[in-house]
């Protein structure tokens, strides 16, 4: 029996989507082997640049919460949010939401492309 692909997802602030795609097309191969899951924005991006992922709602319409629920049902096994930590989003509830939910849930959690490269390998 085959098993299951372990599922990713990935998020990034407006300010952080360019860092994403390139993340992503350096590591093509690798975040091909997971389910990958997005929020709005991002996981068109994350499409545009050959990967197939699964969209939930932009961030400030609650995909930050959609994702935070799936980690916290045991769905989402890990999550690389390449966050904007100097600027103020509307939403800031809902991402201290998503990273408490993967504190309490042990969920690795990458805020920046050197820990998704460790993330992604140690899936």
């Amino acid at each position: 029996m085959k098993k299951k692909p372990k599922t990713l997802a990935l998020i990034a602030h407006d300010g952080k989507k360019a860092l994403l795609v390139s993340f992503v097309r350096d590591h093509l191969k690798q975040l091909g082997k997971f389910e990958l899951i997005g929020t709005g924005n991002t996981g068109r991006l994350v499409s545009d640049a050959g990967l197939k992922i699964k969209r939930r709602l932009s961030g400030p319409l609650g995909g930050d919460a959609q994702i935070a629920a799936e980690v916290a049902t045991g769905r989402c096994q890990g999550v690389i949010f390449l966050r904007d930590p100097l600027g103020m989003h509307p939403h800031d509830p809902d991402i201290s939401m998503l990273m408490r939910i993967c504190d309490v849930h042990n969920v690795p959690l990458a805020t920046n492309p050197a820990t998704a490269s460790l993330l992604i390998n140690g899936l």
